[in-house]
Order: C-alpha cells, then structure tokens, then sequence
C-alpha cells in the first residue's frame, strides 16, 4: 500500500504519521524503545556475570538454558496466566513490570553485595571432585546461582515483556492499517536501541571505582548497581507512559472487524507437531526456524568461551559485549533502511530467504578455521589487525554474531512471514502459531543440549568445537535444502493465486 498521497514521497519514506497520532505513537515508541535498551544491557551483563564468575565459564550456558530457563518460563507463564484470570491487562502490565523491577533492585543492592555468603563454594568443589568434568557447567550454574537467577530474569524480560506484554499490548490497540506505518518505525527504534545500549555497556565497563559512591566495593561492582539502576528507571519510565496512554484513551482496542485470533490457535508442543506434520509447507518454514535458533546458539557458546579467554575480567567482557550489540544495531539500522526492502522487491523469495543462512555459514566457516589455526598467515593478520587465530577467530565470531543477528531482525523474519501470505486462513493463523510455539523452543533447546551431551562425553567447551562445526555445516544444508524447497512450493502457491 502506497501512502505518498497521503504524507508525500519523503516523508511518507521516513515518517508516515499523522499530527493527531503522536500522542499515541510517540509513548508506544519510547516503551518500546526503552523495553529493547533493557534487553540489550541485560543480554551483556548476564553473560559477562555468568561466564567470567568464579569456576564458570561458557559451558555453564547450555545447562542454564535447559534446566533454569525453561521451567522458569512456565512458571512465568503460569504467573502471567493467574494474572489475567483475575487482572485486568494495564494491571497485569504493571504488577509484571514490578516483578523484574523489584528482583533487579534486590540483586543490586542485596544478592550481589552478600554473593560471597550466598554462593555454595564448598558445595560446589565437593562436587567437582566426585562428579565428571562433564558436569561442570552443571555445578557452575548452582555454584553461581544469584547469577543463574541474573540469566533467568534477563532472558525473562525478552520473552514476557517484550514479546508478551508489549506485542500483545501494540497488536491490540494497533489496526492492521496503521502497522503497516507504526510497526517499521518501531523497529528502526529498536535498533537505535540497540546502539545507545551497547555505547552504554561498553562505556559503563570501563567505569573507575568511585570511593564517593555509596555503593559498590570494586569498579565492577559498582558498574552492575548502575546498569540495574538503568534497567530499573527505564521500567518506572515505561509505567508512566503507559499510565499516559490509558490515561488519553490511547490503551483500549481498536473497533475491527470480527475476525479470529491469533491466540484462538494457541497450542501445547504435541498439537504443535501434530498440525506441522500434516503439511510439507509448514514444516519447511519450521525447519529454517529450527536451524536458525540452532545454528547460532550452539556457534555462540564456542564464541563466548573463546572471548572470555581473551576477557577473563568482566569489566572488559561487558565492554565488548557492549562493542558487538552496538554493531548489531547499527548493521540492522542499514540493512532494514537500505537492503532488506530493495532485496524483497527486486530479488526472487528464494534468492532473499538464501542470504541469511549464506551469512550464517560463510562467517562460521571462517570462525572455524581460525579456531583450528595455530599460526596466522602475515598477510591476514596485518589486513585484519590481530596477531593470533584466537583473536581472528573472535573476530570472524563477533562478525557472524552481527550479522546473523541483524539479518534475522530483517531479511530472516520478513521472508518468513513472506511466506505465510499465500496460504489459507486457517494454516497461516494455525501454522504461525504452531512454527512459533516449537520452531525458536525446538532451536534454542536443541543447541543447548547437543552441548551438554558432547561437554558430558568430551569434557570441555574446546574438545567439542570439531562436532559443534560439523554439526553447524549439517544445519546450514538442511537450512538451505529446506530454503529451496519452500521456494518452488512458495511459487506455485502464488502462481495459483494469480491465475483465474
């Protein structure tokens, strides 16, 4: 749909909203904006806490996803449930919100000053001494557990705040009309997010002890006070906006025209699987969900124990965690200002839906190789500016982080909605939720636990790379064969569409 009548050619490019919608739109954008900076500075903190803790490192990743996160989502799930069968949704946004908003107030000035105390250590050791090397990201995990709760709130904020209330709140007082115009911006807010957040991390990092603050025994300690400070006044500044827009009439639903929901579709794991069984179309978009969730969490624990060995302190950690989301944001800011809509346009389905998965590749070839190299070429080592294959192979990683990530955030998730257009009613709402509920849960799970059966056989985070390499070409071809596949069927579906 063209709106150059109704803004002009420039403006309906940059800015297609109306005078009277801005005091609507503007307080959905800063929510978002300041949900998407949260997410961001807990995604790097959580990992420099985690990783560079006491006896701990990357493989205690894997264990916490699969034993912390996951039952900890159902049972916010079930929080979120009990909420709405007796809240209305402004209250349930609020008492959530407080949730994380209290749990980061204690952990900065309760659970992280007393760590010491509160950490089992002596536990701990007695377990590493009569259970394998295998377990040791197992016994990290409950070593560190004030950390592990860290992990679990922040990977939390993602899926419930941002993903839950936020969505759920922006689909239901957003007609399908103007999210075509608000939903964009929103995104491009996003990635400016993403940028001022990984500026932040990286310049809170790099904080000098303060003896006149009055919190914080050490740099660090007082670097995490303020990044919880941050995430804390961002959640007392997205209740007011939000107060504000119910407050103006701005909260409440838009009058549509009746029509079934997305929610009505909502099912368990094994009506999930059942449903994407009975169509060949569907399981090729689930499969390129699956292989993208799998092929990069079970790369980025390769990566991240590879920074640590670079980074071992968490200041410096944090710091470049901080350097690769601000890239992130940046790369995705000119991709889905300048690529992603030119590719889409000019360039077949297939041709779109191939770069991703090229990207993902290409970059973890390189990382690899790296890796496994233990001498650099001279002339590779003088173009990229680093002397030795850790370094480089950090680099390549960051790189793939980057852009898969930024890639995801355009080309991988519009080729992926692309492609439920030409359906029917009932699979598009159907599928969708089927592909959502078990494609990124099936990816992300998956990773985790290929990495905790080869840590349990192998040992170490370094004696598993080869397998993880291996298994990370295997995902790419099924990734791309299922690419190819969706495409020819993809094609004939809206060839059958067009034809009278």
């Amino acid at each position: 749909m063209s709106y150059a009548k109704e803004f002009g050619r420039v403006r309906a490019f940059l800015w297609p909203i109306h005078r009277h919608e801005l005091a609507k739109f503007l307080p959905m954008l800063g929510i978002f904006f300041l949900i998407c900076f949260n997410y961001n500075i807990l995604r790097a903190t959580k990992d420099a806490l985690v990783i560079t803790a006491p006896s701990s490192g990357a493989e205690a990743i894997p264990f916490i996803k699969v034993w912390a996160i996951l039952p900890c989502a159902l049972g916010m799930t079930f929080v979120y449930t009990r909420f709405s069968n007796y809240l209305k949704r402004e209250q349930i946004f609020y008492a959530m919100i407080s949730l994380f908003l209290v749990f980061f107030l204690i952990f900065a000035f309760f659970l992280y000053p007393h760590r010491e105390h509160l950490h089992p250590h002596a536990f701990a050791d007695k377990l590493e001494q009569s259970w394998p090397i295998g377990c040791h990201g197992f016994i990290a995990m409950l070593r560190n557990w004030t950390f592990t709760v860290y992990y679990i709130m922040s990977e939390m904020w993602s899926t419930i705040v941002m993903t839950v209330l936020f969505w759920g709140f922006a689909n239901d007082v957003t007609s399908v009309r103007d999210a075509r115009r608000f939903y964009a911006l929103l995104g491009i807010g996003a990635n400016i997010a993403g940028v001022l957040s990984g500026w932040a991390a990286t310049s809170l990092s790099y904080h000098q002890f303060n003896k006149k603050l009055p919190f914080g025994t050490d740099a660090w300690g007082q670097t995490i006070v303020l990044f919880c400070g941050i995430v804390i006044l961002n959640c007392i500044i997205c209740i007011i906006l939000y107060r504000y827009l119910h407050r103006k009439g701005h909260g409440y639903p838009v009058a549509e025209a009746p029509s079934i929901q997305e929610g009505t579709f909502r099912m368990g794991l094994r009506k999930s699987f059942t449903y994407l069984a009975r169509s060949p179309y569907l399981i090729c978009i689930a499969v390129i969900v699956v292989m993208y969730n799998l092929s990069l969490n079970i790369v980025e624990v390769v990566w991240k124990d590879q920074v640590k060995q670079i980074y071992p302190n968490p200041s410096d950690f944090n710091a470049y965690m901080g350097q690769v989301l601000t890239s992130i944001g940046i790369v995705a800011t000119l991709i889905a200002v300048f690529v992603s809509g030119n590719v889409l346009r000019r360039f077949s389905w297939t041709s779109g839906a191939l770069i991703t998965p090229i990207i993902v590749g290409v970059t973890g070839l390189l990382f690899f190789s790296f890796k496994f190299l233990r001498e650099v070429p001279l002339g590779v080592a003088a173009f990229l500016g680093h002397q030795t294959p850790m370094m480089i192979a950090v680099f390549f990683g960051s790189l793939q982080n980057c852009l898969a990530r930024a890639s995801k955030y355009t080309l991988f998730d519009a080729t992926k909605e692309m492609a439920f257009i030409p359906l029917n009613r009932e699979s598009k709402l159907k599928g969708k939720a089927a592909i959502d509920g078990v494609g990124s849960r099936l990816g992300k799970s998956g990773g985790s636990l290929i990495h905790q059966g080869l840590l349990m056989v192998l040992g170490t985070v370094s004696a598993s790379t080869p397998y993880v390499a291996l298994i990370l070409l295997i995902a790419i071809g099924a990734w791309v064969t299922a690419v190819r596949l969706l495409g020819k069927k993809f094609y004939a579906l809206e060839s059958a569409i067009k034809s009278p």
